[in-house]
């Protein structure tokens, strides 16, 4: 999956609005002709890495700020999906699965989950997320009302201040667990 443009185009949007410029002024500052950039907000083109690289730079934002989309909801990528930005100058691709909000702890785990009793989860604190990508196995993640099956490489995300489950369905089931608390 290439990166969605109209992602590109709010986000853009967004962070200029934010920043109170121009799009000449945008343009300019990251070296872009304003045409360009004014497709690209309008959700037009296929922007390079480096196109968007410069843009942040010219905004003062982190790169994945750029491509995020508020969510308060579970989501789901696999393996092979997800927002791909290409390099034009390197074999080099990178899929951005989520971002950090600023302030916000952040703890990884590695989980090796065997089947059995599944493991229920009760809230976490308010505004607490998990990300959980699959390295091997599957199992049951998510939502306790509504829990996805995962295989090797497939990404979820889902609000931790909700009861959830991960229920390995194959022995020798791991994965890494990313814990977020505003």
């Amino acid at each position: 999956m290439t990166l969605p443009i109209e992602i590109v185009a709010k986000g853009l949007h967004r962070e200029r609005q934010k920043a109170g410029i121009s799009l000449a002024e945008l343009a300019r500052r990251a070296g872009i002709a304003k045409s360009t950039l004014s497709q690209l907000e309008s959700g037009q083109g296929n922007p390079s890495l480096e196109t968007l690289w410069a843009l942040c730079v010219a905004l003062d934002i982190p790169f994945a700020q750029l491509m995020e989309e508020s969510s308060s909801k579970t989501q789901v990528i696999r393996f092979g999906e997800g927002v791909s930005i290409h390099s034009e100058i390197a074999h080099y691709r990178a899929v951005l699965l989520a971002t950090c909000a600023p302030g916000s702890r952040r703890d990884l785990y590695i989980l090796t989950v065997e089947p059995g009793e599944a493991r229920c989860s009760k809230p976490h604190p308010i505004g607490s997320v998990e990300h959980i990508i699959m390295m091997q196995g599957s199992a049951r993640v998510g939502l306790i009302e509504d829990p996805v099956e995962l295989k090797a490489g497939d990404y979820i995300c889902y609000p931790a201040d909700q009861e959830h489950i991960f229920d390995a369905l194959e022995s020798g089931t791991r994965a890494i667990l990313v814990s977020e608390q505003n």
